[in-house]
């Protein structure tokens, strides 16, 4: 995109939108300030880098669909311990993960161990 492009793109947003907040990740999460007669306004994210829906987090989700009328605050009872910041999916990247014997890794893969049986039907 132009930066002509990207630059109209922002006029009009801060012009028909108000801006909800933010995230972790620099999106910025916007709600249409005058909405459509008998119609939800509309909410949208502006992704900081490049767009990618695996980007929302948890939080802006369940609002951007509606689920929630305020985001989830990041102490709410939904975020446990155990829940995994974001890793972008790397497939068809060079940091995809390749398993061992992968062709693209070598493909040597270590000798079968003598533990294997082959299912032979009855």
């Amino acid at each position: 995109m132009s930066w002509m492009a990207s630059l109209h793109i922002r006029l009009l947003t801060k012009r028909r939108a108000t801006q909800i907040g933010s995230d972790r990740y620099g999106n910025v999460y916007m709600e249409e300030k005058k909405a459509r007669p008998g119609m939800k306004p509309r909410r949208w994210v502006m992704f900081k880098g490049e767009p990618e829906a695996t980007k929302v987090p948890p939080e802006w989700h369940g609002w951007l669909h509606y689920t929630h009328d305020k985001p989830l605050t990041e102490t709410s009872e939904y975020h446990k311990p155990w829940v995994k910041d974001h890793e972008p999916n790397l497939s068809g990247t060079t940091g995809a993960y390749l398993p061992p014997g992968h062709q693209y890794a070598g493909g040597q893969r270590q000798r079968a161990t003598g533990d294997y049986e082959p299912w032979t039907p009855s």
